[in-house]
């Protein structure tokens, strides 16, 4: 076994971007007195495990609905360059459902113990998310296909994940929670919006009709400020209804980072000059995350 096939497989410089509504959900938790390190520690394995499950299953699936084909100009993936076969991605897939299972079985059981009500809603939305990780390029009819990945990544990047991730420490909904976790959905979405303004002529012959290939590059790239945009707005908005200490405007130090992220995808054309941006954004919405939450914690 080639370990270092896989590890590309896995697609690790994805995980910031994955841990980042984990670690907003946290944070967000701590900033009102609940916090929980075993709670913690499951919910970064089980988002770990679901993100990996997901690149997975995009490899795979993207190779046999010819996304991922010879003519695609971002990174090769394991499928279609041949490194991984077919069969053995899908025995993959399988290990990292079992993984995600048994990870978030045992945090819920953790979290909430015999409280059957709370265990069956959350089991139920992990495995919603264990679909919707697989459905997005897989199955007779993919979503990511039909331009809904961004629906999709706002929910679960997004409010699912900070909303469910703050509710297993404080066993309350606490809406205005909501504020930050669609933050860090949208700059969610604006990372992939990004993959997919870099592979829109491949995507556009392979019959995935992603946002940009619906609306075309230049309209693309006003929904990409958009995005960050109205990202940064809601934090604000958040901000100012719960001001209490200076430090919680520190996330305003990612303001010049995510100017430069919106500029460099107006300019560049070119997959080869795009690429390094989506790893910016990923890594920009993680810091992004730690900022904001040192600055609730501290506050």
């Amino acid at each position: 076994m080639n370990y270092k096939i896989w590890l590309s497989a896995f697609r690790l410089r994805t995980l910031p971007l994955a841990l980042s509504c984990i670690g907003m959900g946290g944070f967000l938790a701590a900033s009102v007195g609940k916090m929980d390190v075993t709670i913690l520690s499951l919910c970064i394995s089980t988002t770990i495990f679901l993100q990996i499950l997901s690149n997975l299953a995009n490899d795979y699936g993207d190779t046999i609905n010819g996304a991922d084909s010879a003519e695609r100009e971002g990174p090769s993936r394991a499928v279609q360059s041949g490194a991984i076969s077919l069969r053995a991605m899908k025995t993959a897939i399988g290990v990292f459902i079992l993984f995600s299972l048994v990870n978030g079985i045992s945090l819920l059981y953790i979290a909430f113990g015999y409280d059957w009500t709370s265990v069956l809603f959350f089991f139920g939305l992990g495995v919603l998310s264990i679909i919707a990780a697989i459905t997005y390029t897989a199955g007779q009819k993919p979503y990511g296909y039909a331009g809904l990945g961004d629906v999709s990544v706002l929910l679960f990047f997004g409010l699912v994940g900070v909303m469910g991730s703050s509710y297993l420490f404080t066993k309350e909904v606490i809406w205005v929670f909501a504020l930050p976790g669609l933050s860090c959905g949208l700059f969610s979405v604006a990372v992939l919006n990004i993959n997919n303004i870099r592979d829109i002529e491949s995507d556009q012959k392979a019959g995935k009709y992603s946002i940009p290939v619906r609306i075309g590059r230049s309209k693309a790239v006003v929904y990409h400020w958009l995005l960050i945009s109205l990202g940064m707005a809601l934090s604000v908005v958040f901000t100012i209804l719960t001001y209490d200490h200076y430090a919680q405007w520190s996330y305003l130090l990612v303001l010049p980072l995510l100017i430069r992220n919106g500029i460099g995808i107006s300019k560049n054309t070119d997959a080869k000059s795009i690429d390094p941006y989506l790893k910016q954004m990923a890594m920009t919405t993680l810091l992004f995350v730690v900022l904001f939450g040192v600055g609730m914690v501290l506050g």
